[in-house]
């Protein structure tokens, strides 16, 4: 056995490489987590001994994902144990308040930093006519204590993770201030709560008050709990290689690459494909995460429960990245007066993201239309008691999910992702509460609307909002005579009743699902590019697929199914499997839990060969590390 050789590749393993950071889907990290794993099993059950062991390997992950970022992971940890301290030590409420506002103008101010020193350098240079540079100061910094000019200051580099650990950090501080839990006096359990590898990097967002007790239990790992694990490990990783990667290389990341050298048809697959994909990729890497951490005793909450599933724009959102939703609700919509009122702080953000909007769009029509449009449903607020709370709900919704778009990133395409989900939950609220005559005519009217626009000011944008609109409106006159006939027909059997109801369940899952597709674009579009020209280059990806999709067809759509029939078959199987009852889910796992241990393995043993025909050439990261 040649040592000298196993040795250089558990330096390879342990050691940071910025063209090889440790992914879920490489065989290094796996032989990693297994040297990990097996230290794990002698901290027994000397729970202090064990957070500490946490801590560290998380840390070490943590550096071989971002280098020296480390450090910034570092100070965040220690910022907020410090001010948590000094918060709950605290009797004054407006002390309490003041090391709050200092923890989030921390926590915040190094995320804007990051991940928004581009976006606020065009905000300013757009109203001051100037050419704003954006500096890396903290690379200055570093250069000046090393004498030497180690570290490049012309671009900002986002650290892998920032936006989920700082949110969790600030849920932390929050919970302390509002009284919901009491301090981690130890920074080493602090710190593994922070860091916990496996959710690190891309969630789910955990709070504390779920995770913090789970550090004082004892370990422990029943025979049925191990099945689950593996069952999720190889479900995630099918997920992300079989799935995500495979429909991302032969298909969605040409066409989003140049979108006027495909079809319209090509086009608007691709939007529908890449909702498959980026829930793959995500829910996978969840997958992976919930599993290695059950393996070592701790429970994640789930961040998935089958979002295509969704018969509505809300309800999507209560399936989909389910820990930032509830993060958004707890700190962010509740704050803002939630469905009670509205403050300083939702005149405050309509005044944001107007100014957001008129800078990065550079329509002045766009900012009027917004401050007109918030003006009118404030002033209905105040002038229709009865509403007023419905109205409040809605704005601060329409708020959050702007916000929630920026998250992702600081682009204008973001923002009208967000906005456009915003909408859909709005919409679906008045929808939902509207008489089934109202919807159908209301439908067909906006239908007639866009008719006249392709008819007259003819675009491709009219075109897709035409042949959407038409379709909701074929569906609202659909659900009309169902219940005129159910009116005239009560004697209908319950098995009729149950094929109608199925099949408007169908429906509306269908037209939610092409709806998400849709925004979709905007997202796709405003992913993995440069901060500094992301604007630009994404608002001219979105345009070009609109322009492709809303003209005319080519006519040839059979022959382009044939051409990509292996990505449109694992699509629709990837779809079928997706929208399987939630039992029957459960069983199978449960099934694959409970075989005996040998059989498991073999199982195992095949799985893995099967998923490794699919890698590639080049690992494809994981789509929310960009986040």
């Amino acid at each position: 056995m040649n040592y000298e050789l196993i040795i250089a590749y558990l330096q390879k393993v342990f050691s940071f490489d910025e063209n090889s950071p440790l992914l879920f889907t490489q065989m290094q990290f796996w032989v990693f987590f297994c040297i990990v794993f097996a230290g794990f099993a002698f901290t027994g059950r000397r729970t202090l001994l064990r957070n500490a062991y946490l801590m560290a390997v998380s840390l070490l992950f943590y550096y071989k994902t971002s280098g020296l970022f480390v450090g910034l992971l570092l100070l965040v940890t220690c910022s907020d144990f410090l001010i948590a301290q000094r918060i709950y030590a605290c009797r004054a409420q407006w002390r309490k308040r003041l090391w709050l506002t200092l923890s989030v103008a921390i926590d915040l101010g190094i995320l804007c930093y990051f991940k928004y020193s581009y976006f606020f350098a065009d905000i300013v240079g757009q109203i001051f006519g100037i050419d704003l540079k954006v500096t890396n100061v903290a690379a200055e910094w570093f250069n000046a204590a090393a004498g030497s000019p180690v570290f490049s200051v012309d671009r900002i580099i986002l650290p892998v993770g920032i936006s989920f650990y700082t949110f969790q950090v600030i849920s932390y501080t929050a919970d302390v201030y509002r009284g919901l839990i009491r301090p981690v006096r130890n920074i080493l359990d602090f710190g593994f709560y922070v860091s916990f590898f496996p959710q690190l990097v891309a969630g789910p967002i955990v709070k504390a008050s779920d995770f913090i007790p789970q550090l004082y239990r004892p370990y422990f790992l029943s025979r049925r709990m191990f099945g689950i694990a593996i069952f999720m490990i190889l479900g995630g990783l099918a997920k992300k290689i079989i799935l995500s990667d495979y429909l991302a290389l032969n298909f969605v990341d040409r066409v989003f690459a140049n979108p006027l050298l495909f079809t319209g048809f090509e086009n608007t697959m691709a939007l529908f494909v890449y909702s498959l994909q980026v829930y793959a990729d995500f829910s996978g890497y969840t997958d992976i995460a919930i599993g290695l951490s059950l393996l070592m005793g701790f429970h994640l909450p789930r961040n998935f429960n089958s979002p295509y599933k969704a018969q509505n724009c809300s309800n999507f959102w209560k399936r989909w990245h389910i820990s930032l939703s509830r993060w958004l609700q707890n700190y962010l919509y509740i704050p803002l007066g939630g469905n009670r009122s509205i403050g300083f702080g939702t005149y405050l953000w309509i005044a944001v993201l107007t100014l957001s909007g008129l800078i990065l769009s550079g329509s002045i029509w766009v900012a009027a239309g917004t401050m007109l449009l918030a003006a009118a449903v404030i002033l209905t607020a105040w002038r229709c008691p009865e509403r007023r709370r419905k109205i409040y709900a809605n704005l601060n919704s329409m708020i959050t999910m702007l916000l929630g778009g920026l998250w992702h990133g600081a682009s204008l395409n973001f923002l009208i992702w967000g906005g456009l989900n915003g909408v859909g939950m709005v919409v679906y609220k008045f929808w939902r509460d509207a008489r089934p005559l109202h919807r159908a005519l209301f439908t067909t009217a906006a239908a007639l609307g866009c008719w006249l626009l392709v008819a007259f000011r003819p675009a491709p944008l009219w075109r897709i909002l035409l042949c959407f609109i038409g379709f909701i409106a074929v569906s609202a006159w659909g659900r009309l005579f169902n219940e005129k006939l159910k009116i005239k027909n009560e004697k209908l059997s319950a098995a009729t009743n149950l094929k109608v109801a199925g099949w408007s369940s169908a429906w509306s899952i269908l037209v939610t699902f092409t709806f998400i597709s849709f925004t979709r674009l905007f997202f796709r579009s405003g992913s993995n590019l440069d901060p500094a020209s992301a604007n630009q280059q994404a608002w001219q990806t979105a345009s070009e697929m609109v322009t492709r999709i809303g003209s005319r067809w080519s006519g040839n759509e059979w022959a382009i199914i044939s051409t990509y029939r292996s990505v449109f078959l694992l699509f629709l199987l990837g779809m079928i499997i997706h929208w399987l009852p939630e039992d029957w889910k459960r069983r199978y796992r449960l099934a694959f839990a409970s075989l005996p241990l040998p059989v498991m393995s073999i199982v195992c043993i095949l799985a893995v060969f099967i998923i490794y025909q699919f890698v590639s050439a080049e690992m494809q990261p994981f789509i929310y590390f960009q986040f």
